[in-house]
């Protein structure tokens, strides 16, 4: 399959918030940063680079480049990252696949997730919610797992084998005691077109990739993996209302370089690209995105993505599933 690659620089002379020009010490080279999108454009992965990388070109007082790298389970964008030199001028927006699952389901990961990697940022979250067609007779979580059970079979999508909703719906049907067969996509737009079809039962998502769905009643949003219910669909209960608690998992995106990259240039793209996230603009135009912003300083967000490396591990290791290399 071919890689689908684009790139954009990001001029550094859009106006700034006030909150931001406490940082006039960041400009340093006129050459750019190249920030590696393991994902193709428009989907969550590019739009938070994209809104971020906007307004950090402005502090760094240099260009930013976004460059797409899709494939392989976001691997092959995190392996450019890794292979880069550590000099501050190669960035990647990571998440809980490239830089925590896949070191559990794939044998041959040319890097490892931590040690090949500097934590830079803690950037954002989305829920993921688990959605059936309007039509479809499961009314709640329990309807969905009384269908699998005691001999029944059930169907659920992924937007790709290995993915987050791959692992979650997995851990679902493990946990519940269902019987179910796994139907994987290419992206999350055909797997949410089938589920309102009515082709699969469910389809575990990020809640951003269905909620214009759920919006029009073309799916039903049994339960979310909010700390509580979602003031724009107060109908949908959280996961631990649902009683799934251990479906609360949510997908997460962070800034990392290559391994080595020395203190004082980690200090300064970090706090070039969490400024951002403290102006009402972005902080709005990520919000309609569906991201819930974690701003984490570097120590921190290793600590984040040590944490979530051993929690993927124990998913990965109930569900069995793997990535072929």
């Amino acid at each position: 399959m071919p890689i689908r690659r684009r790139s954009l620089a990001i001029g550094a002379l859009a106006p700034v918030a006030a909150s931001a020009l406490a940082l006039p010490a960041l400009a340093q080279s006129d050459r750019p940063v190249r920030l590696i999108v393991p994902a193709p454009p428009g989907g969550p992965t590019d739009i938070l680079a994209r809104v971020t990388a906007e307004r950090a070109a402005v502090l760094l007082g240099q260009p930013v480049v976004v460059d797409n790298r899709a494939g392989a389970g976001g691997v092959i964008g995190a392996e450019a990252t890794f292979r880069a030199p550590a000099d501050g001028l190669t960035l990647m927006v990571g998440h809980n696949q490239t830089h925590a699952s896949n070191q559990h389901m794939m044998a041959r990961l040319p890097f490892h997730v931590v040690d090949g990697f500097t934590p830079v940022a803690g950037l954002a979250t989305v829920h993921h919610a688990t959605v059936v067609a309007a039509g479809h007779r499961a009314r709640s979580m329990s309807d969905l797992i009384a269908m699998g059970r005691n001999g029944g079979r059930v169907t659920y999508a992924s937007s790709q084998a290995g993915s987050a909703s791959h692992v979650i719906a997995e851990t679902f049907v493990r946990r519940s005691g269902m019987e179910a067969t796994h139907v994987p996509y290419r992206g999350a737009a055909p797997a949410a077109t089938d589920t309102v079809a009515g082709v699969v039962d469910f389809y575990v998502a990020t809640f951003p990739t269905v909620s214009a769905l759920v919006r029009e009643g073309r799916l039903r949003a049994l339960s979310i993996g909010a700390a509580a219910r979602v003031p724009d669909f107060p109908e949908i209960p959280t996961t631990a209302e649902a009683g799934v608690p251990f479906m609360a998992v949510d997908a997460w995106f962070g800034l990392f370089a290559p391994a080595g990259l020395p203190a004082a240039a980690t200090e300064r793209l970090a706090r070039a690209f969490l400024a951002p996230l403290e102006e009402a603009e972005v902080q709005r135009r990520l919000a309609a995105a569906g991201f819930t912003l974690m701003p984490m300083q570097p120590p921190a967000f290793a600590a984040f993505q040590r944490a979530e490396v051993a929690r993927w591990a124990e998913m990965v290791q109930l569900t069995g599933v793997r990535l072929e290399d």
